[in-house]
């Protein structure tokens, strides 16, 4: 089936959870209301359901093929890419003096779910290339931003993050690529960088890669490491392009998902020495190399919901059509549509209450960082951006680990089509699986979310946290429906038990590290789950009020069925994860090593 934008659910989660009229009342984005926005989202949504979408089984089918260090994508990517890029989509959220349109994430947000719905190889270009923009932005010198940013701002050239070397995974102090130093400001790079995502293509003029390397003399570990342009061609003195620099593509990966991004093996220098260019001071570029990490963790998180929608479209489509057996209820007097099976009515809620819990929790989030970034008020800055950064970890984690789940069931509604390729379900799964390992797994997830988002301040976000769904809750006591009465049941517990939680990691993490950690993962489940339930308790808030308004009644009825079995299947999981944070470590550490 064709995919559709779920424009109505993301304007629903702007307007009603994430406040979009507060956002657009931030200097700088007055004209960025709900008006703005759906005009957007509909204009998004044409590009991506009658453009990029159409291409996904095609890439999947003809993936990128590299030969003689020339990459080719798969055929009609660089005509969409020139489409997207007259469109101005690259430019979104980037700043207008640079040719962006300078959109509040939240409304960007939408705007790349949708790009990644439609088509997952295709956005990890854009994705890297909006990271790139940002570390320029944040650590680049005015020359180097104006060189640059505009020409990857208008899709001419686009931009790769370069950290991963063969030895040196997640674990960035093992770096080896080596920049010496040149009598005229430049460094001379040589190394080699793996899982460099489009390091190579035919979809651009130019490549601007941002390298970690390690300037001579430099300390060990990553205090030693530096960041650097690396263009794939020089720039003259008037901007335009001129001779090939010394970094080529040598190989790219074959994958199990996402097959027609490219995923290169670059080296640098084999033939004298690769020309970078210093970004910042040295010795501090994996600090700035954490402005790209951050932002594409953000978007892989929107990636997961992404693939999620994308998952769960097909698999409703498929239920809704395939003939297989009566209904046990007997409503139907023979074979009828998979849909009536209450089992398939119950993986296909799950995939839905999990994909519009994610979203709800992305879309908020991204409100979050707009108050962060722009608002006039300092201490609604600080607010804000602390609860940012707690959020990224569960939007990547969390969002991502349920679109494991969500396309996992899509294959499962298919049942055996689901496991023959040409049905298309089986992509979506592949795909979804990266999305949990790049840019940090959920392990690196849970680990940050302990350290620097949990301990490092006590607690002191984690509660705040606490508190505001606490709020809610008084909100559903004094509703009496059913499903209010329901919701407030399992949000109660659900947050009960992340209050625990938190105490715990806070209270043991330096005096028993191993049991702490062995719960990492399942704290960030627990939070995600948790985060991502509130939000879905809010929008019943606001449905039910719809509703008895008269207010697009069937939109509000299925919010509400959506929030009440997260509450009932979803948020009930919650106690059992405390259980094996708090009482489980033991276990995990138990077994001796020469066991295993």
């Amino acid at each position: 089936m064709s995919y559709r934008a779920p424009v109505k659910d993301m304007l629903f989660c702007m307007t009603e959870l994430a406040h979009l009229d507060e956002v657009a009342k931030i200097p700088g984005f007055e004209d960025f209301g709900a008006e703005t926005a759906q005009a957007v989202l509909e204009e998004c949504a044409k590009l991506n359901e009658d453009v990029v979408a159409p291409l996904n089984w095609e890439g999947d089918k003809n993936p990128s093929s590299w030969k003689d260090g020339v990459v080719t994508t798969t055929p009609g990517f660089k005509e969409a890419f020139r489409q997207f890029a007259e469109g101005g989509w690259q430019g979104m959220q980037h700043p207008v003096e640079f040719g962006g349109q300078g959109l509040p994430k939240t409304i960007g947000a939408a705007c790349i779910e949708m790009l990644n719905s439609a088509n997952l190889s295709f956005a990890l270009c854009p994705l890297l290339t909006d990271g790139a923009i940002e570390a320029l932005l944040t650590a680049g010198s005015p020359e180097q931003q104006q060189a640059f940013i505009p020409k990857m701002i208008e899709g001419a050239w686009t931009g790769t993050m370069n950290l991963t070397e063969p030895q040196a995974g997640s674990d960035l102090a093992l770096v080896r690529t080596r920049a010496e130093p040149q009598a005229d400001g430049t460094y001379k790079i040589f190394g080699t960088k793996i899982f460099i995502t489009y390091g190579e293509h035919d979809m651009a003029e130019n490549i601007v890669h941002l390298v970690l390397a390690r300037v001579q003399g430099a300390p060990e570990g990553v205090k030693g490491i530096s960041l650097f342009i690396c263009p794939k061609f020089l720039l003259n003195a008037d901007g335009s392009l001129g001779a090939r620099n010394d970094v080529h593509c040598v190989s790219i990966e074959h994958k199990i998902g996402i097959k027609a991004s490219p995923t290169a093996v670059l080296q640098f220098g084999d033939h004298g020495g690769a020309v970078g260019y210093l970004i910042g001071q040295e010795n501090r570029g994996l600090e700035y190399m954490f402005i790209m990490m951050n932002a594409a963790r953000y978007a892989v998180g929107v990636q997961g919901i992404a693939i999620a929608e994308r998952a769960y479209q097909k698999a409703a489509a498929f239920a809704k059509e395939r003939v297989q057996s009566r209904p046990v209820d007997g409503s139907l007097p023979g074979s009828g549509p998979i849909i009536h099976h209450p089992d398939v009515k119950r993986m296909l809620m799950t995939m839905r209450a999990l994909t519009e819990g994610c979203r709800a929790m992305a879309l908020t989030a991204a409100a979050a960082y707009d108050a962060a970034h722009k608002h006039p008020d300092a201490e609604v800055r600080r607010q804000n951006q602390a609860y940012y950064e707690f959020m990224v970890a569960l939007v990547k984690g969390y969002s991502t680990e349920a679109s494991l789940e969500v396309t996992n069931l899509g294959v499962q509604v298919h049942g055996g089509m689901g496991f023959i390729e040409e049905t298309g379900a089986a992509q979506y799964y592949r795909d979804a699986k990266i999305l949990t390992i790049y840019e940090g797994t959920t392990a690196i997830q849970a680990n940050d979310l302990v350290g620097r988002k949990t301990v490092r301040d006590g607690g002191a976000t984690a509660r705040a946290v606490a508190q505001q769904v606490a709020a809610t809750e008084v909100q559903l006591a004094a509703r009496d429906s059913v499903a209010a009465r329901s919701m407030h049941k399992r949000l109660q517990a659900a947050r009960e038990a992340y209050a625990q939680v938190v105490d715990f990691v806070v209270g043991n993490t330096k005096a028993s590290p191993n049991a702490v950690f062995a719960g990492s993962v399942p704290y960030l489940m627990l939070t995600g789950n948790l985060v991502a339930g509130w939000q879905m308790a809010r929008a019943l808030l606001v449905a039910e009020e719809r509703l008895a308004a008269g207010e697009d009644t069937d939109f509000m009825r299925a919010k509400i069925s959506t929030a009440r079995f997260y509450a009932e299947h979803i948020l009930t999981r919650v106690p059992g994860l405390r259980d094996a944070i708090l009482e489980g470590g033991d276990s995990v550490t138990a077994l001796a090593l020469e066991s295993f």
